[in-house]
């Protein structure tokens, strides 16, 4: 059977593909970060999908390094993080609430949406623990495990990277019609309703 890499067939790479997409198409707050940022813009929808999808690759780094194995042998790192997580998503929406981050009608930092996005995905420990075990199950163990969870890490930040620009687009062009109408307000005050309860929901969880 073909090797996609040593120790990884075709088969079992297809497979993960599958599972990697039904998951990813699973609503969470990856996704309702880049809606709201591309009902502001199509160029900070698809910079955030694409700071998310780096993320992806710290936590991918950190499971193949073993650092999210850390994370769940020690309870207080992982409160740690999980604070951390949750701080900033509630910081995220009270921002949008005060300065109109969200607004459809308010341009907003390209950069910016694309480091905040890493951080969105990067600061979310039970992601970090998801790859964790979800990676060696389709990597398996023994020689060349790390490159493959690397590779399967990859190919799950690139399909991640595909959908969410798709999210961007989507909302991207809900925002350009209304941009101009009386809901540009109450949108900017979904949006960081949404990141608040988000983060809040991540904390006492």
């Amino acid at each position: 059977m073909t090797d996609v890499v040593a120790g990884l067939s075709l088969t079992t790479f297809l497979a993960f593909c599958g599972a990697a997409v039904a998951l990813i198409l699973t609503p969470g707050p990856d996704t309702m970060y880049v809606l709201a940022r591309g009902m502001q813009g199509r160029s900070a929808g698809v910079r955030s999908a694409l700071g998310i999808s780096t993320g992806v690759l710290v936590h991918t780094a950190a499971a193949a390094l073993g650092l999210a194995a850390l994370l769940r042998a020690a309870p207080t790192a992982y409160r740690l993080v999980k604070y951390a997580g949750a701080l900033y998503l509630i910081y995220l929406g009270l921002s949008a609430l005060r300065d109109d981050e969200f607004d459809p009608t308010v341009q907003t930092d390209a950069e910016g949406s694309f480091r905040r996005g890493v951080f969105v995905n990067a600061l979310n420990p039970k992601v970090a623990l998801f790859f964790l075990a979800f990676l060696p199950g389709f990597a398996g163990s023994g020689s060349g495990a790390e490159l493959r969870m690397f590779l399967l890490g990859g190919t799950y930040a690139v399909l991640t990277a595909l959908y969410l620009s798709g999210v961007a687009f989507a909302s991207g062009q809900m925002g350009s019609m209304l941009a101009s109408s009386r809901f540009s307000s109450g949108l900017n005050w979904l949006g960081g309703g949404v990141m608040v309860a988000l983060g809040v929901g991540v904390a006492v969880e």
